[in-house]
């Protein structure tokens, strides 16, 4: 079983290239966590103000660890500053999927 996080956060317009910077040292520390098995944000193509989260994790323990990571409380206490808002994410348990 995997965990699955799917959702989005709202970024205000013209707010995007600030908050790269940011997205992208997530995004980076992120994926190199140990049970960390994907995790992407991408932009909504009708509503760019809008970015979709989805991550997937081996384990609970793997999550639970990466909410403690110095990245995760640095990504956190940006979303006044860039004025990230209405965070909208779900965790789902999960198999392993098939190709479709």
């Amino acid at each position: 079983m995997t965990l699955l996080i799917m959702g989005t956060v709202r970024i205000p317009n013209g707010a995007l290239d600030a908050a790269r910077p940011a997205m992208v040292a997530m995004l980076a520390a992120s994926r190199a966590e140990d049970g960390c098995l994907a995790y992407s944000y991408a932009q909504d193509v009708l509503d760019p103000r809008v970015i979709h989260v989805s991550e997937r994790w081996r384990d609970r323990a793997a999550l639970d660890a990466h909410f403690t990571t110095p990245h995760m409380a640095a990504w956190r206490a940006q979303f006044a500053t860039l004025g990230i808002t209405d965070r909208d994410l779900t965790l789902y348990e999960s198999d392993d999927g098939a190709p479709i």
